[in-house]
């Protein structure tokens, strides 16, 4: 059975002003796609041009249905690595490395990224291109542009999508990515594709479906626009003692490497990085599950996608690729079930905290919330929620 393949905008939740609500979004489906159109023309696009690209767009049911069902991000680091790092899926990212070792030469020389890092997210956005989604990308976008949701995200993602179509890089009724509009082997959206689009293969255009140099390359340039920094580390696994200040860990607190290493943080393999980098003590399932050291680089992934547990599994994929053993599982804490994640974030809710939308999903809000209430009544400050501390609150 194939793991999951994550879509990079499935974590995204943008909060939707009311203004942009009642102008820009909702309403009959037919007059929403005439605004569209009156739109792009004002843009300066082509009448007849613009007619051609929405004449068969169509409302997609199944887009919505996608995009209210995102459970797989509750499940705990340990069960959703497990689920979608696989001994093949890791042996094709080792064999990939080696067959387009030349491709990856060149992104180390001119942009600094590890192949590790594309290779990883190469794996789990479509399985190195084997399924990259078979939702039509412009029926897509028009129907989360016209759901009221976040239709400021997707609505412009359509005018990209017109122009790569001027381009002749984009078929309104071809064209076939993920439920959420991303197209290719790395899942980028249009207006991504327009910004960071790179021609790797030198055949005259950007073909993220079918060409995974142009591929790889598209994804390492959006990384370095991202503020991915030339040539440094982004996760690495390290032995904790037990008696470490756990109210200092968690992506919300940093310290230099120097400062960690002082205070018996080690490397589990090898050495630390060097000692003036900025770093946080990741501890993805507490004091008594795995534990990472997180870079500056690391907080680049929220950038791409905005799941805790995604991004903390895609880098840690990426070490694996490029030799780093299992983690050490440890023996965590039993994670709360989704009924009593949802009752911790309503106890949370109701102590003044803001730990986004009320899901069962433990995120970064969450966990800093988790943290300070640790702290205030005494327990170890790892930001793992337990049944005892719900029971406190």
């Amino acid at each position: 059975m194939r793991n999951p393949i994550i879509p990079m905008l499935a974590a995204l939740c943008l909060t939707l002003t009311p203004a942009y609500a009642n102008t820009q979004c909702g309403g009959k489906f037919s007059s929403f796609v005439a605004n569209l159109k009156k739109e792009a023309i004002s843009k300066g696009h082509d009448r007849t041009t613009v007619d051609r690209f929405f004449a068969s767009v169509r409302q997609d049911p199944k887009t919505l249905k996608a995009d209210r069902s995102q459970g797989v991000f509750q499940k705990d680091f340990i069960a959703f690595s497990r689920a979608l790092i696989s001994k093949s899926r890791l042996n094709k990212g080792i064999a990939n490395a080696r067959k387009y070792d030349a491709v990856f030469d060149r992104i180390q020389q001119k942009y600094g990224i590890n192949r590790g890092v594309l290779l990883a997210f190469w794996a789990f956005e479509t399985d190195y291109g084997s399924f990259q989604g078979n939702f039509n990308t412009l029926n897509s976008l028009v129907t989360l542009a016209h759901d009221c949701r976040r239709p400021q995200l997707f609505r412009p993602q359509i005018f990209a999508a017109l122009t790569l179509y001027e381009q002749g890089d984009f078929s309104p009724t071809k064209t076939t990515g993920a439920w959420a509009g991303e197209i290719g082997m790395v899942q980028m959206l249009p207006a991504d594709i327009l910004e960071n689009g790179v021609d790797g293969d030198g055949d005259g255009h950007v073909r993220l479906k079918t060409s995974p140099v142009d591929a790889l390359m598209s994804g390492a340039k959006m990384l370095s626009g991202l503020g991915w920094q030339p040539n440094q580390p982004w996760l690495q696994e390290i032995i904790v003692p037990q008696n470490l200040d756990w109210s200092k860990t968690g992506l919300n607190h940093q310290q230099t490497v120097k400062q960690w290493a002082q205070m018996g943080v080690k490397a589990r393999a090898g050495s630390l990085a060097s000692g003036k980098l900025p770093a946080s003590v990741l501890l993805p399932m507490g004091r008594k599950g795995p534990a990472f050291l997180a870079y500056p680089n690391f907080r680049v992934y929220f950038e791409w996608n905005q799941s805790f547990v995604y991004v903390t599994t895609a880098a840690y994929f990426g070490t694996r690729i490029e030799g780093a053993k299992p983690y050490i599982a440890g023996k965590p804490d039993p994670a709360l079930t989704d009924s009593q994640m949802k009752a911790l974030q309503k106890k949370l809710v109701a102590r003044g905290y803001d730990v986004g939308k009320i899901d069962g999903i433990l995120g970064a809000k969450t966990r800093a919330a988790v943290q300070a209430e640790q702290i205030r009544l005494g327990l170890p400050a790892d930001a793992w929620p337990t049944k005892a501390l719900l029971n406190k609150l």
